[in-house]
């Protein structure tokens, strides 16, 4: 069987990682001219403009991370566990937006961040045991869950 090359490896990471956040876009982008516009929020939460921006250069950070990972060959039960921990936490990125955005629900959106948080943690730690590199480009990314849980709780506990 023939293996990828590392330039080919970096564009399917860096494109599986771009297209978790398409996919979450489609629950979220309907959503916020309306729904979440009408949201009473924290006075933190930066303009809706922002989120763009900074979720494109995290899913390029994790992508960039899981090519590192990935080149490493996954006959190593280290970079399988790495591999599955990521797939984990970006399947929840994408169902973040499904149950908040989507569904419009801010108490599954909070439950659902915080394992979410959890799978990032874990997929940094396990990262790290194939390169220290990925795990340091994950760390933006646990940065920003954890400002984004705490976004969420806002507008849970502030939107009965």
């Amino acid at each position: 069987m023939a293996t990828l090359s590392d330039p080919v490896r970096l564009v399917v990471s860096v494109a599986l990682t771009l297209l978790a956040g398409f996919a979450g876009s489609i629950f979220t982008a309907p959503q916020i001219p309306g729904w979440y516009a009408g949201l009473a929020k924290s006075p933190l939460n930066p303009p809706a403009w922002v989120f763009g921006p900074v979720w494109t250069i995290l899913f390029i950070l994790m992508g960039i991370s899981l090519f590192l990972v990935w080149r490493e060959g996954t006959e190593r039960p280290e970079v399988r566990a790495a591999l599955l921990a990521f797939g984990v936490q970006l399947a929840l990125n994408v169902l973040w937006s499904v149950l908040f955005f989507g569904l419009q629900s801010p108490l599954l959106g909070f439950l659902e961040i915080i394992l979410l948080w959890g799978a990032v943690l874990a997929t940094i730690v396990l990262s790290a045991r194939v390169s220290k590199t990925a795990a340091w480009l994950l760390l933006p990314y646990l940065l920003w869950v954890s400002f984004a849980a705490y976004l969420t709780w806002a507008v849970w506990t502030l939107n009965p």
